[in-house]
């Protein structure tokens, strides 16, 4: 079954790659987490490279701070951001706008405890010290799950670190519980448990989701190579739906994915559950960039101006949001 799916992907990909060749041959910064995907199996092959008519080169960044810093100084283009930071970069200006979606996300972001720490509930928060990546998605989340738990957050230490840097400081025992996603979560489960995941904290209120933002100008200036973008990826995403339990850790496409991103094989099946990936035709509905998420990112936009971490929200959050890139590739 992975052998005829990656053949109607290769087969797929090929067409994209003759139809719209290197035609740019410069480069084009494209910015990502080390996230488990599907997409990551083909970014080794080049089909990214071919089918947006650039050199890629594939830079990884530790927060979505980091990727509104460098989307705001025009240094990167086109980069995957989580929905929390997305709101604190469009509330802020930051001429970027989101043209698909990555996945929803559900347990592929939790808080997990450590081992000893003595936390079996969010109560027992109290006085621990919990890192995340502030700014992110799993900030947003931790946040939302401090409020629906009733606890301050000068009720215990937060520390702002990046992924690797967690998983650094959860092998020295100088932090109680993270909220982090993969592959770092897997790392943190191996003497942790999950306490909250983003499945639940979406139930009460405080849904997330992963996405892929582009520059504005470079966006209407280069309308082919976004929707080349969206073709692969959404390709790769269907590979993977046209058939789930067949990415076993032996498989050709959990390998790729794991070399890519550092993961262990044995767990990138279960990252990958912990997301919902859409179709292209799903994205485009009103639930989704037809409309819905305008109203869901000024709802996220609220929650941290009442939380303190923007200063404004904009009156309306649809120009930051494209279906463009999306339709094109349908229609093609």
């Amino acid at each position: 079954m992975i052998k005829k799916t990656a053949l109607r992907l290769g087969v797929s990909v090929l067409g994209l790659l003759s139809a719209t060749g290197l035609a740019h041959a410069e480069k084009l910064i494209i910015g990502h987490f080390g996230i488990p995907l599907p997409m990551m199996t083909e970014i080794s092959t080049g089909a990214y490279d071919k089918a947006m008519g650039y050199e890629i080169e594939w830079r990884k960044f530790g927060s979505g701070t980091e990727v509104i810093a460098a989307m705001a100084s025009g240094d990167v283009k086109l980069a995957a951001l989580g929905s929390s930071p997305f709101a604190i970069g469009a509330s802020q200006g930051v001429p970027a706008q989101l043209f698909m979606l990555s996945g929803v996300i559900g347990t592929a972001e939790s808080l997990i405890a450590r081992d000893g720490a003595g936390i079996e509930t969010l109560a027992d928060l109290k006085g621990k010290r919990v890192a995340v990546p502030v700014g992110s998605t799993a900030h947003f989340s931790l946040v939302g799950a401090l409020a629906h738990a009733g606890i301050a957050e000068n009720e215990l230490t937060i520390l702002n670190m990046p992924p690797d840097q967690i998983t650094a400081a959860w092998s020295q025992d100088a932090i109680d519980a993270a909220f982090i996603w993969d592959p770092a979560q897997s790392q943190l489960l191996q003497n942790g448990k999950r306490i909250v995941g983003a499945d639940e904290t979406a139930k009460w209120g405080y849904p997330t989701f992963d996405g892929w933002v582009v520059n504005k100008d470079f966006a209407a200036e280069h309308p082919e190579a976004v929707a080349g973008f969206v073709k692969v990826t959404t390709a790769a995403d269907a590979a993977y739906l046209a058939d789930p339990a067949a990415w076993t850790p032996e498989s050709a496409p959990v390998l790729t994915i794991a070399k890519e991103t550092g993961a262990d094989p044995a767990q990138v099946p279960a990252i990958l559950a912990g997301y919902t990936f859409l179709p292209a035709k799903d994205q485009a509905g009103a639930d989704w960039l037809g409309g819905g998420l305008a109203a869901s990112v000024k709802a996220t936009a609220e929650f941290l101006k009442a939380a303190g971490r923007i200063d404004s929200v904009a009156e309306d959050y649809s120009p930051f949001i494209t279906l463009a890139p999306v339709e094109a590739a349908i229609s093609e």
